[in-house]
């Protein structure tokens, strides 16, 4: 069994495809384990995407995971990794391939 964290960035949020995006990942046989609707911190932020600091695109990201709430889900099941990017594509929104 794997685990993985799903963060559905803020405008996912705001364009009302929280809903959606559980339903077609349960449809892929994955099990919620855990959900949160928060407005992610600055600190936070910066800890969890540090891997990309010093890269052109840090400072917009930050501002931008920071700038509504998101809704952070993690998923277990068999591939739950694969599953998950099958399903959603892209962790940047703008390439995303979720056909809803």
């Amino acid at each position: 069994m794997e685990r993985t964290l799903l963060l559905i960035k803020p405008d996912g949020v705001q364009r009302g495809l929280v809903g959606k995006i559980i339903d077609k990942i349960e449809r892929r046989g994955l099990r919620m384990i855990g959900m949160k609707m928060m407005t992610v911190s600055t600190h936070l932020a910066e800890t969890h995407y540090a891997i990309h600091k010093g890269k052109p695109f840090y400072d917009n990201l930050i501002d931008y995971i920071t700038s509504a709430p998101i809704v952070a889900i993690a998923w277990q099941g068999s591939k739950a990794i694969a599953v998950v990017r099958q399903v959603l594509g892209s962790t940047d929104p703008t390439e995303a391939i979720l056909v809803l």
